[in-house]
């Protein structure tokens, strides 16, 4: 039987007014306050000096894929973004993709290297010139913002092979007028097909399955089948968000933490530091699922179970207000309302990260 403060932990998660408020998508400009404060924060976890705007800056001329004719980054995308908002229609949504190509094409020049143990921090690029998913995504988001573009990011848990993971991939999207294009700097070719996203969508963060036309998603079907809105409809990650997902990939490849990082397995003082990461992960957004559903394997790998029982109860009630239950958090709750079940681990996080 559940206890009363896993009831009133479920009730509170649940209750209309804690998923009322809109959250804003993340205005990431280049030389805006909350890309410089993102990168700023990787800088200082890694006892850097310096600005990660510069060093993109160095990166334009010295990849030589530069936009048009200016020879610095900052005023090649303020050019383009005077032309975007000259544009029209077709001719609007030819610079998009246009400008989505070149900034495809430059992240992966500018930084070659695919690391998920390291990627996600700004600091590992002029370190190591290392990326991964979020890093890229929120980069590239960062360029076609400069350049006057609807631009964003959303979680992935379907592949464009139709592999389903636990929020395992994330891309940037770009919005045209007929609908969004995923631009996935881990594939070869500008533009991506994931085929399960997770977004805004109807008041809350939702699972959906975007509807196609060619690469460009005009719609997106809810995943637990209360019905498809128009492209239109869809919110981006806030920024909140994104803080979130920073801290829960610090937390996720932490030495010794739950994955295991580094010494190959995880450690009393590797998971206490992944559990204080996972608790400001959820700090900054509470329903983020994921961060929610890991910190029940943080607890249960301390061997505190009843604590990773609630928090996997917690985390599964996120998930199905959000419209899915991945088959890993499914077998996490299975063990949560049993009195056995398998070692703990990280399930489900398999797909492109």
């Amino acid at each position: 039987m559940r206890s009363h403060r896993t009831l009133l932990l479920l009730t509170v998660l649940m209750t209309p007014t804690a998923l009322a408020a809109v959250p804003a998508p993340a205005d990431l400009h280049l030389g805006g306050p909350a890309f410089a404060a993102l990168a700023a924060e990787s800088y200082r976890r890694a006892g850097l000096d310096g600005a990660f705007a510069d060093w993109l800056n160095a990166a334009y001329l010295r990849t030589g894929r530069l936009l048009g004719n200016a020879t610095t980054l900052t005023a090649a995308l303020d050019a383009r973004r005077a032309q975007v908002q000259a544009g029209r229609g077709a001719a609007r949504d030819r610079l998009a993709l246009d400008t989505a190509a070149w900034a495809h094409a430059f992240v992966k020049a500018a930084i070659p290297r695919f690391s998920l143990e390291r990627g996600y921090e700004f600091a590992s690029v002029p370190a190591y010139g290392e990326r991964q998913c979020l890093l890229q995504s929120t980069i590239i988001a960062a360029l076609l913002q400069r350049a006057g573009l609807d631009a964003g990011l959303v979680m992935v848990w379907k592949s464009q092979s139709g592999q389903e993971s636990n929020l395992g991939h994330v891309t940037s999207v770009v919005r045209v007028s007929s609908g969004d294009v995923q631009v996935d700097a881990s594939e070869p070719t500008p533009t991506a097909t994931h085929r399960g996203l997770l977004a805004w969508v109807d008041g809350g963060w939702r699972f959906v399955t975007p509807v196609f036309s060619g690469n460009v998603m005009t719609g997106y079907a809810r995943a637990d089948g209360r019905g498809t809105v128009p492209a239109a409809r869809l919110g981006f990650l806030s920024l909140d968000y994104l803080r979130s997902q920073y801290d829960y990939y610090r937390a996720e490849r932490t030495v010794g933490g739950v994955l295991g990082t580094g010494s190959g397995h995880a450690t009393p003082a590797g998971l206490t530091t992944s559990e204080a990461l996972l608790r400001r992960s959820l700090r900054e957004e509470p329903r983020n699922a994921l961060a929610a559903g890991v910190l029940g394997t943080v607890l249960r790998k301390q061997g505190r179970l009843d604590a990773a029982r609630t928090q996997y109860r917690a985390a599964a009630a996120l998930y199905r207000a959000q419209g899915h239950l991945p088959p890993g958090m499914t077998a996490n709750l299975t063990w949560a309302d049993s009195t056995g079940g398998r070692p703990a681990s990280v399930t489900d996080r398999t797909g492109p990260v």
